[in-house]
């Protein structure tokens, strides 16, 4: 190793980015930001992480609200089985 480096002709690289993963600049409420880092510390995860994970639970379709439709087509495919 050398104990000096010339960087006068150096160029910057590309920042390397994370595959899967976009950053963004957000507003939160201040009781909301508090709330997942409280949480965060209490899980020993990350509050963006945490966020993540709740967006992703919220987008899911396991969490889509019972609309009448819905409860319909259940109804009429549970009596159809009967």
């Amino acid at each position: 190793m050398k104990d000096e480096y010339d960087f006068a002709n150096g160029t910057r690289g590309a920042v390397v980015e994370s595959s899967g993963k976009t950053r963004i600049t957000i507003f939160l409420d201040d009781d909301i930001l508090a709330a997942f880092r409280e949480r965060a510390t209490q899980t020993g995860k990350g509050y963006q992480t945490l966020i993540n994970e709740t967006l992703r639970t919220s987008l899911s379709p396991e969490s889509a609200p019972l609309t009448a439709e819905v409860l319909r087509k259940i109804l009429h495919e549970e009596l159809r089985a009967a």
